[in-house]
């Protein structure tokens, strides 16, 4: 079922050509960019930019939403290739590493410090406004990794040295919180100071993985410093709250993943282990609150809704970065099953979320069709991997 679902999957990304909508570009809208006393005003921007997140209609048609490429999308389809193709090694899947490196190369963001990336829209939060192609430590560190990932097939120089330097863009772009220890979180953007674990994480495994190329000392004490303030967070039992404001302290599913990959890829790459720990603690915590033995993917740590096709994605991610997809195959599978049961279209691509009356079959091209086609390469790459990438440290039976 899961090899059927992803050949499905495959077909229906490449007749879009990679282009889609996501589901917070509302502000791209014409209609909205048409008037000047809603696209000048936080409230709303942030209103309507919710509006079209939460709807289960999909309005962008009629406001003048159009399909787009998205620069995370991207990287998180070339990762997915790059996966593809060490069971696939054909010219197909070849060119389409080259076409994907190829566009993001095109999409940097520009007259930053070093290479980085942005998302193709207008993004009211309630902590920061990000006007379309600010570029982020979330997006550069997935697309930097994918760039890496297309360098390690295809050997162009170019793949690898603008992946190297976004280490330039993290070291002296984004902003950083202390505390009094001289440890830091790195800022989610060039133009905000919060204070965002995940993405912090995401920036230092970034880092770590340049490091691994470059062997510069500065990079493997800047990464340990902002792993170690971000593992200072980190609650008794394993979790992390999303962040430090009042209202970020909700506890999700697939940021725990992405906290959880990120300090297994700074081990990997740094060889540092002394947050060896931290990795078990939050790897129990994430497979005991977030998923049941049927395969159904809980959203928050009390609630199971929304139901969102974010969660299920990360798990194989998550437990094949940390090396315990093995140890949890049964787990892995019956929540894919169930996705692919509940949650794809006959078309081939995913819905968004499933409430308790309702489902949001809008076909994000980003949130749900490029996590999907990463999850699913990755399952299907797992029994071809060689044994070192299995980390047997980590490997937590499912607790229902």
């Amino acid at each position: 079922m899961i090899k059927q679902s992803f050949e499905k999957l495959r077909i229906y990304i490449e007749n879009q050509e990679y282009k889609g909508w996501d589901p917070y570009d509302g502000l791209n809208a014409k209609l909205f960019q048409a008037l000047p006393l809603l696209k000048n005003s936080r409230w709303m921007r942030l209103i309507w930019i919710q509006a079209f997140k939460r709807s289960t209609m999909n309005f962008r048609g009629l406001t003048g939403v159009d399909k787009a490429y998205n620069p995370k999308g991207l990287g998180l389809f070339l990762s997915g290739y790059c996966k593809l193709y060490q069971l696939d090694r054909t010219q197909e899947v070849r060119s389409r590493i080259h076409f994907l490196s190829n566009k993001l190369l095109d999409l940097q963001s520009q007259n930053w410090s070093g290479a980085c990336w942005g998302y193709n829209f207008d993004w009211q939060a309630r902590a920061f406004f990000q006007p379309k192609g600010t570029p982020s430590v979330v997006v550069s560190s997935f697309v930097g990794n994918a760039m890496l990932d297309a360098y390690e097939i295809l050997g162009r120089q170019e793949l690898l040295d603008t992946a190297i330097s976004v280490k330039n863009f993290i070291l002296k772009d984004l902003n950083r919180t202390y505390d009094g220890n001289g440890d830091f979180c790195f800022s989610y953007s060039p133009l905000d100071n919060t204070t965002v674990y995940n993405a912090s994480l995401l920036g230092s495994r970034m880092l770590a993985r340049i490091y691994h190329y470059t062997k510069e000392e500065e990079l493997l004490e800047t990464a340990r410093q902002s792993v170690q303030f971000c593992c200072n967070q980190q609650q008794n039992n394993g979790a992390w709250a999303y962040g430090s404001l009042a209202y970020h302290q909700w506890i999700d599913n697939f940021h725990t993943g992405f906290n959880l990959e990120a300090l297994a890829d700074y081990q990997k790459y740094t060889g540092d282990t002394s947050f060896a720990k931290q990795i078990e603690l939050g790897l129990g915590y994430y497979l005991k609150t977030f998923f049941t033995e049927q395969g159904v993917p809980n959203y928050y740590s009390h609630s199971k809704y929304p139901i969102d096709i974010h969660c299920p994605a990360q798990l194989p991610i998550t437990l094949s970065k940390t090396g315990t997809f093995g140890a949890n195959q049964k787990l892995v599978t019956n929540v894919l099953n169930w996705t692919i049961q509940s949650l794809q279209d006959p078309q081939g691509y995913f819905y968004y979320q499933a409430g308790k009356r309702s489902i949001t079959k809008i076909p994000y091209i980003r949130w749900a069709q490029a996590w999907m086609f990463l999850a699913l390469s990755t399952y299907l790459f797992e029994p071809i991997k060689t044994p070192e990438y299995e980390n047997t440290n980590y490997n937590n039976e499912f607790a229902g």
